[in-house]
């Protein structure tokens, strides 16, 4: 007799009867668990809920191909609404209840600083492939737990110091956010401006808790730069760039990577970020013949909500996922977390199709690409 496969529905409906008549319906094949906490409520929830989906948007497609080694990824996502005591909190049920392979796509340097001073990715072997964060303090000296595969904020700052060299840009302005995260894009920069011939002549800071701009550009607009470097994220970004072209400040404006252009564009209006510079860590996503972007638009297409737009922290945390599962595939039939890290750091020199990951038990910083685009007049990013 030729018999039918249950469908999913079927198989919970069953699956209900057998548990009623103390009996159980046989196990497939056990889940490989992928934690991810990341912010889906708050100030950053814009960019966390891109992270997530853009890791999601792999392992969808993985699991339709059949899995890692016969067995699915079971992604599961929390929201720490970028809260630290909340993270570290759920990081530490999601490893003891769930023992996951590893852990992706965590948000923000200070999250990522207080992870390690609590010990729980080394306590229990735990491996965090694509952290969205380029601080290099949690690169120097590297930590074995984390797998970056973003350059770092002194690559992308130094990269802008060398492009205002080659345009005759000399004086320059640096707004930055008082944290682990502007502290050190702000140290990048110092480092790369005396590099470069590059004279600041006014810095600028703001608290993210309570971001009050109006110092920061009062302070910058009276120094009359010819370009402003922001360390900054969307909001804080938006409101300073709006209040610095009320003042009457014509500085060419910079930002890194880790802010969201189209929110931006939303916050500040299109007429204070027109002509933006922004420093990218992943190539450009929204069109390409690399096999890597071409995936990412398949993928995109056939398990993201409709009309959902493309954004560049969507298209990290989806080369990280597929970074994430080249290691998993090396790991073996039910990797463990350890299993897994071992995977990571052996991973060698990779090439997704257009972007290269390159690990070793003495490297963990992936990649060092970095790249500029520009917001358009019609508010799009353009290379």
């Amino acid at each position: 007799m030729n018999m039918q496969p249950f469908s999913r529905g079927a198989r919970r409906t069953l699956a209900t009867l057998l548990t009623l008549a103390g009996l159980a319906l046989p196990v497939s094949a056990a889940d490989i668990v992928v934690g991810q906490i990341t912010p889906l409520t708050g100030v950053l929830a814009s960019i966390g809920k891109d992270l997530a989906l853009g890791a999601k948007l792999w392992f969808e497609h993985i699991n339709s191909q059949g899995g890692i080694n016969g067995e699915k990824i079971r992604h599961i996502v929390l929201n720490d609404t970028f809260n630290v005591a909340e993270t570290l909190k759920q990081t530490e049920q999601l490893i003891e209840k769930e023992k996951p392979a590893a852990l992706i796509g965590y948000l923000g340097s200070v999250t990522l600083a207080e992870l390690i001073k609590n010990g729980v990715l080394e306590r229990t072997s735990t491996p965090l492939i694509a952290p969205y964060s380029g601080s290099p303090s949690l690169r120097t000296p590297p930590y074995p737990w984390y797998f970056h595969i973003r350059a770092s904020y002194a690559e992308e700052t130094a990269y802008i110091a060398d492009h205002l060299a080659t345009l005759g840009i000399r004086k320059v302005a640096v707004l930055y956010q008082d944290d682990a995260f502007g502290q050190s894009g702000l140290a990048g920069f110092e480092t790369a401006a005396a590099k470069y011939g590059g004279e600041i002549v006014a810095r600028g800071s703001y608290q993210l808790a309570k971001p009050d701009l109006g110092p920061a550009v009062a302070i910058i607009a009276a120094a009359r730069p010819q370009a402003v470097i922001m360390i900054a994220n969307t909001r804080p970004a938006a409101a300073f760039a709006k209040a610095y072209r009320q003042a009457s400040g014509d500085g060419i404006l910079f930002n890194v990577s880790v802010i969201d252009p189209a929110e931006l564009v939303k916050l500040a209006g299109l007429d204070s970020v027109r002509g933006m510079g922004i420093t990218q860590v992943v190539p450009y996503p929204f069109s390409g013949v690399s096999r890597l972007v071409k995936d990412f638009h398949r993928d995109l297409k056939k398990f993201a909500p409709p009309d959902t737009a493309i954004t560049y922290a969507m298209f990290e945390e989806y080369i990280g996922a597929r970074v994430l599962t080249e290691a998993l595939k090396n790991a073996g039939k039910n990797p463990t977390s350890a299993k897994t890290a071992q995977a990571l750091q052996n991973l060698g020199r990779i090439d997704l199709g257009g972007f290269i990951i390159d690990y070793s038990p003495n490297n963990r910083n992936g990649s060092h690409f970095v790249d500029i685009t520009v917001i358009g007049p019609e508010g799009r990013l353009l290379r």
